[in-house]
């Protein structure tokens, strides 16, 4: 009797701890499904975070944009979580990247921060891209050359050819939009021909950047080999056009100029734009005049476009392409260029 007693004993006991074990997975079914659930709408509120204020830097896929670094990537998914919310919430020194917490004096709880670290972390770039373009966020391409085998076979051909070529895909990849497809400058950026500044100079303004411009720190993009490169093929370029290699020219799209597109411009530009450069252009403290014969003669409409998208380092200009769709741009850039006509010759404010 006692016997099967135990065992009646020992079979309720196993009973109890199978039951238990059931419970447990049902528990834990529950809380990884109650951890998924959270996740799902942390990636949604952060994406929506992430195209108002992100896009313009890392682009619509994380990519990374000219020297901004791309956040689709396994060192940044696995970078350490205390490193990865100190970079959201009090940016990095030296680069773009500006402090986003509220309490450095930013936009961002901390809430909406974790919810960014899991996007990085967990998120699909892809539904990312989706959300940003059915917002008009996509930020505007970057302006690049392609580079073409015959080109690169007749630069190889030159002293230290692979060198000039890899500093010449750079160079296309990067720089043609601001610095011209031969080197020649634009509104915006300098000339490169012929190269008046030293090799640590050179080295220098590529990895700092010049404040007050448009010209960012590249050292979390390229390498040291690279900026070698691309220095030696600054450097050589009369000796590359002397052997009569030439980039292609670049095509730049026309602005529309139809009175609605500059009636969209006028209503965006009183918006954003008139507390800072006046509501006739004219300029303020803050910011230089635009309404003047100087300006709208210099700058070309695709510089126009490139400094409200990408902002100026260093300055008060913002970068509006995380928040304007590049219609947007487009109808602000036609608005200004609508002044030429009856421009007066120079503002000063």
């Amino acid at each position: 009797m006692t016997r099967e007693l135990n065992i009646i004993g020992l079979l309720g006991m196993g009973l109890i701890l199978v039951t238990l074990g059931f419970a447990a997975m049902r528990e834990n079914d529950r809380r990884e499904a109650v951890a998924l659930e959270q996740r799902e709408e942390a990636v949604v509120m952060a994406t929506t975070l992430y195209a108002e204020n992100c896009v313009i830097c890392h682009g619509s896929q994380g990519e990374g944009i000219a020297a901004n670094p791309p956040l689709n990537s396994e060192g940044v998914r696995e970078m350490d979580e205390t490193t990865l919310y100190n970079t959201i919430a009090r940016g990095r020194y030296g680069t773009i990247m500006a402090a986003f917490s509220a309490e450095e004096g930013g936009i961002f709880t901390s809430q909406q921060i974790e919810a960014l670290m899991v996007l990085i972390q967990y998120g699909s770039w892809g539904y990312v891209a989706e959300v940003v373009d059915a917002m008009g966020l996509t930020p505007p391409e970057m302006v690049t050359i392609d580079v073409s085998e015959e080109v690169l076979t007749s630069i190889s051909a030159l002293p230290d050819g692979d060198a000039l070529g890899a500093g010449l895909t750079l160079y296309a990849d990067h720089c043609v939009a601001c610095h011209g497809a031969n080197l020649e400058g634009t509104a915006i950026a300098p000339a490169l021909t012929p190269a008046t500044r030293n090799y640590l100079d050179m080295t220098r303004i590529i990895n700092e950047g010049v404040t007050g411009t448009l010209m960012a720190s590249w050292d979390k993009t390229f390498t040291d080999e690279e900026v070698n490169t691309l220095i030696t093929f600054i450097t050589r370029w009369q000796e590359i056009q002397f052997a009569g290699i030439e980039l292609p020219t670049i095509e730049v799209p026309t602005i529309d100029m139809s009175p609605a597109a500059i009636a969209e411009g006028q209503r965006l530009y009183s918006l954003l734009c008139t507390q800072c450069h006046g509501t006739q252009g004219y300029g303020t403290p803050l910011a230089p005049a635009l309404n003047n014969q100087v300006f709208l003669a210099d700058t070309p409409n695709a510089a126009i476009q490139q400094i409200i998208a990408g902002g100026v380092s260093g300055t008060a200009m913002p970068a509006w392409a995380g928040y304007l769709s590049e219609a947007n741009i487009a109808a602000i850039t036609a608005f200004i260029r609508s002044w030429e006509p009856n421009a007066p010759p120079i503002v000063t404010p």
